[in-house]
């Protein structure tokens, strides 16, 4: 009980009305936060937490603030390198544990971007794809501080990518909640990349940098980010949108992406997730208009102790929808990785296809992977598919790069960045593939081989 009251107390309503905005944007904070403290906290025994580490969040250990200690100028530096080798790009968003720092004006016309606050629609944008909040979302909803937005005009085509960087800093004990809301109009053609990034550590995205000049803490900081990330894509229109997850060691990671795609819509996402000590996202992807279609994919790689865990929904509500999803990972030392997905055919989804796919390799007898595919089908003109696979490195591809004079560590290492080789070329926006290539291969060893 007492536990429970310090947490209602840093998170509680009052608070949340406390933080500036638009007279509609407090009163729906102050709405979530209302709604967040009336409801249980979530547990292991809640069938969309099995398997994960929710038990063991301390809540009480971290405090919502409206405006956290900038990041210094030298991790800046570095985040802005960062964003600078990805090439040309349309925009660029940054915020700093969740307070928005800067926007470049776009220069394409039929683009904007920038604090949702300052959009003719925000009202009618943020929660219109997040439709059914609850847990962290219903957080997210109560503290974003300040909530963004990239809109996409109907017809247009953008040429390069739209970054969004949300960095994390500080000491620790600060919950962070990014917003961002992504409207792709009807018939534009356009691609976005967001970035979580810890700007001290990074998890390897930040290792070919140079160097802040400041020493190293001691002990990793303590953060708590929230993220919550809608995606509206409208008829005929294409999005492509990258999601890079770099957060410090210690940091919990609570994220959410819902996506909806309307009639002869497409969207083509990936995810990569490289840090956190539990770092979950969970995906929903709804195709709610005739021959919309969908291709999600992930890579992750579990290191020391943390656990990276994965739920999707691919939910068909329309006749003749396409979706494609492939989540590869690999889990070390005493790594655990947890993927969950159900593909949902709703009535009325006829002569729609889905697929599901996730392959995961333990390269360690300590880590541990759990993979569970499900099928919810209320139509009978339909195709579904699903594969699972969890297992070690084959002894058989071992024998034969050993058999060549490969020493074994050498051999494993290959053998890994083989398994990652397919879906990192699948990274639909060119100017990440690099970068996302390099930050598997730190995490895997490979550069050594």
């Amino acid at each position: 009980m007492r536990e429970r009251l310090c947490i209602l107390s840093r998170f509680s309503p009052e608070t949340a009305s406390a933080l500036e905005g638009p007279p509609w944007l407090r009163r729906r904070r102050t709405a979530a936060a209302e709604a967040f403290a009336s409801a249980p906290l979530p547990t292991e025994k809640d069938e969309v937490w099995r398997y994960s580490r929710i038990d063991s969040i301390d809540l009480g250990r971290f405090q919502s603030v409206e405006a956290s200690a900038a990041a210094p100028e030298p991790s800046l530096d570095r985040v802005r390198a960062l964003v600078d080798g990805l090439g040309p790009r349309s925009g660029l968003i940054v915020t700093v544990n969740g307070v928005l720092v800067s926007v470049s004006e776009p220069g394409d016309d039929g683009l904007s971007c920038g604090p949702l606050t300052g959009h003719d629609e925000a009202e009618a944008l943020l929660g219109s794809i997040a439709t059914d909040p609850g847990d962290f979302v219903l957080l997210n909803d109560a503290f974003a501080t300040d909530p963004v937005v990239v809109d996409i005009g109907p017809g247009a085509s953008i040429d390069h990518p739209v970054v969004v960087v949300h960095v994390v800093s500080g000491p620790g004990g600060d919950a962070v909640f990014p917003r961002t809301v992504i409207r792709g109009g009807a018939s534009s053609v356009a691609s976005v990349i967001e970035i979580v990034v810890d700007a001290d550590d990074g998890s390897g995205l930040l290792s070919e940098l140079p160097p802040t000049g400041t020493p190293p803490a001691a002990s990793p900081s303590e953060h708590l980010v929230v993220p919550v990330t809608e995606l509206q894509v409208a008829d005929g229109a294409k999005l492509s949108f990258v999601s890079i997850q770099a957060l410090g060691p210690a940091t919990w990671q609570l994220a959410h992406q819902a996506s909806t795609i309307g009639s002869d819509a497409s969207l083509h996402s990936f995810a990569v997730a490289l840090g956190g000590d539990y770092a979950r996202l969970r995906t929903d992807s709804a195709l709610i208009g005739p021959s919309g279609s969908s291709k999600l994919r992930a890579a992750y790689i579990g290191r020391d102790d943390q656990m990276l865990d994965f739920r999707t929904l691919q939910d068909h509500r329309a006749p003749k929808t396409t979706s494609d999803l492939l989540f590869m990972g690999a889990v070390a030392d005493h790594s655990h990785s947890v993927y969950s997905g159900l593909i949902r055919m709703q009535r009325g989804a006829v002569r729609s296809d889905a697929m599901q796919t996730n392959h995961n390799l333990v390269l360690d007898e300590g880590a541990h992977a759990d993979s569970v595919p499900n099928l919810d089908i209320e139509e009978n003109d339909v195709r579904c598919s699903h594969a699972s696979t969890v297992g070690p490195v084959s002894e058989d591809q071992l024998y034969y790069l050993e058999s060549r004079g490969v020493e074994p560590e050498v051999a494993e290492r290959l053998i890994v960045a083989g398994f990652f080789d397919d879906i990192a070329n699948q990274v639909p926006i060119a100017g990440t593939r690099a970068m996302i290539g390099r930050a598997l291969a730190d995490r895997t060893g490979v550069h050594g081989a």
